[in-house]
């Protein structure tokens, strides 16, 4: 008997079994159409975005269970999906998270970082599955692959800020996105790198955000409104080789911004 009225209920829209007026009752298609960002890597807005799906126990003792079944099977799908798509991530040249997951207190950071993701939506299906679509800052990442650290940046903190931030137009280079880049001089010096970062913008900024156009680039919230543009005269791996105005212009700046990442690259 439980089996057959099981059976009825499925067809029944959530909100008339008492699911609350905020239960989201969708569609395949309208999903498509409701769906929060795009799955994947957005390395403008440093995060890394996946949906995870739940289908409902059938053998559970009523809808509201069932959805509940759904819920962690769609978060534990959501998680699988993040950390499959991390592994494949650049963490600099010829280095990926995939790489560094081998070490088991790299994995258990990574994991743990992954697991601390935020729900943007859920949507639940009028059968009792569920959908939701997740998102993890792309510095979470960054911090708990704990990269090497640098010889020893010193910020120059003399004189006014006359900067907000720095975009640095690798375009025609080459370059491509990483999670831990490095600016360099031409002997190979870093002036800018992992290192510098706060503990605070390691967690929550991460290095650099990558633009493929330098107008929006300029733009961008992350470099304020009067940010320092220099020019990136070679790629060496993943660092990049300031040129010589570039590097005279950041070396003679008020450059405290750096300690908070704010930091934008173009490679188009």
């Amino acid at each position: 008997m439980r089996r057959s009225l099981w059976g009825l209920l499925l067809v029944v829209p959530l909100t008339a079994l008492g699911q609350g007026k905020d239960a989201k009752v969708a569609t395949p298609d309208a999903e498509a159409a409701r769906g929060v960002g795009t799955p994947g890597i957005n390395w403008e807005g440093q995060v890394l975005r996946a949906t995870g799906a739940g289908a409902p126990d059938l053998k559970a003792a009523n809808p509201g269970q069932a959805r509940l079944g759904a819920e962690r099977a769609a978060k534990l799908d959501a998680f699988r999906n993040l950390l499959e798509q991390a592994r494949g991530i650049q963490v600099s040249a010829g280095r990926t998270v995939g790489d560094e997951l081998a070490r088991d207190e790299v994995k258990g950071r990574v994991e743990g970082a992954i697991r601390g993701y935020k729900v943007l939506a859920t949507r639940y299906f009028s059968d009792s599955g569920v959908e939701m679509d997740v998102e993890v800052p792309l510095a979470a990442l960054t911090a708990a692959l704990t990269p090497a650290q640098d010889t020893a940046i010193v910020l120059n903190a003399e004189g006014a800020a006359k900067y907000t931030g720095l975009v640095v137009d690798a375009r025609g280079l080459g370059a491509k996105p990483v999670l831990a880049p490095r600016l360099v001089d031409t002997t190979g010096k870093t002036l800018y790198g992992a290192a510098v970062l706060t503990e605070a913008a390691r967690g929550t900024a991460g290095v650099a955000a990558w633009f493929d156009s330098l107008d929006a680039a300029r733009k961008a919230s992350r470099v304020g409104d009067k940010p320092l543009v220099v020019k990136a005269a070679q790629i060496q791996g993943s660092d990049l080789v300031l040129s010589a105005e570039g590097i005279r212009a950041l070396t003679e700046a008020n450059t405290r911004f750096l300690a908070e990442g704010r930091v934008v690259i173009v490679t188009q």
